[in-house]
């Protein structure tokens, strides 16, 4: 009865955000092969994963933080990761808000298309449902980005969760592709780029380099060949300083200029 319960009140709240979150559409989808793949996108705060749950083109599932589907994790985490680097002098209400946002969280996260993620031991439950997943032919969705910049376009990707295409293969015999997925809020779409095969001949460390590098580069790529647009960062930062696409161009256009006189 408490699981029905839940699961209507996450209905209503899914009704609601779909209500009132532009819809987004979705390019490039010829970019995704005739298999389950693994889309690597970028953050964009919270705009990847609502994009993701309400117009990703094919059934998914996403990873999520596994502390936020845990009412006694929720706090800490989400205290820690979205309102770290807020003022001392403001710190204790959002200390309180963390405690509030608990059993939303928890309502959410465990009835929406998530796969918990966990940084210890419980990873290996993470990997084991990813595979069955794409065993079922379930698109996988990643948003691996972390507080170190790549470029003013994408952070840089913690590579660890290509290791999960290695299980795959060991369990399928299959190698995964893994698609590079570019969200722009403010041209409202879901961007695909061509999608780059996991080699399970190579160096399991030399995999999660390549790979997360042609995830971050394919990103970067797709943002810099649209029409000018502001940029939703993955870190938290007043709206002001959101950069724009075009000055990234502009930037690596000094910077090429500089080599050259060097």
């Amino acid at each position: 009865m408490k699981e029905k319960i839940t699961y209507a009140v996450y209905r209503i709240i899914r009704f609601f955000i779909w209500l009132f979150y532009p819809e987004i559409k979705s390019e490039g989808t010829g970019n995704l092969p005739d298999e389950a793949v693994i889309a690597v996108g970028n953050h964009a705060k919270m705009n990847g994963p609502i994009s993701c749950e309400l117009y990703f083109p094919r059934e998914h599932s996403t990873w999520t933080a596994g502390q936020m589907m845990k009412l006694r994790e929720v706090p800490d985490y989400a205290y820690t990761d979205f309102w770290g680097e807020k003022p001392a002098y403001i710190k204790w209400a959002f200390r309180i808000l963390s405690y509030i946002i608990a059993p939303l969280a928890v309502c959410i996260f465990n009835n929406a298309k998530c796969i918990g993620v966990y940084h210890d031991t419980r990873l290996l439950s993470t990997f084991r449902d990813t595979v069955r997943k794409l065993e079922e032919g379930t698109d996988i969705v990643i948003f691996p980005e972390h507080n170190v910049p790549y470029n003013n376009l994408v952070w840089e990707f913690q590579d660890r969760f290509v290791d999960v295409a290695k299980m795959y293969y060991r369990r399928t015999g299959r190698e995964v592709c893994f698609v590079p997925m570019y969200t722009a809020p403010r041209l409202r779409k879901l961007y695909f780029g061509k999608p780059v095969r996991y080699d399970h001949s190579a160096p399991a460390e030399q995999e999660r380099k390549r790979i997360a590098k042609a995830m971050m580069d394919g990103i970067t790529e797709i943002a810099r060949s649209l029409p000018e647009h502001t940029v939703v960062p993955y870190p938290n930062m007043p709206s002001g300083q959101y950069p724009t696409n075009r000055e990234y161009k502009e930037n690596e256009q000094v910077r090429f200029e500089q080599l050259q006189y060097e």
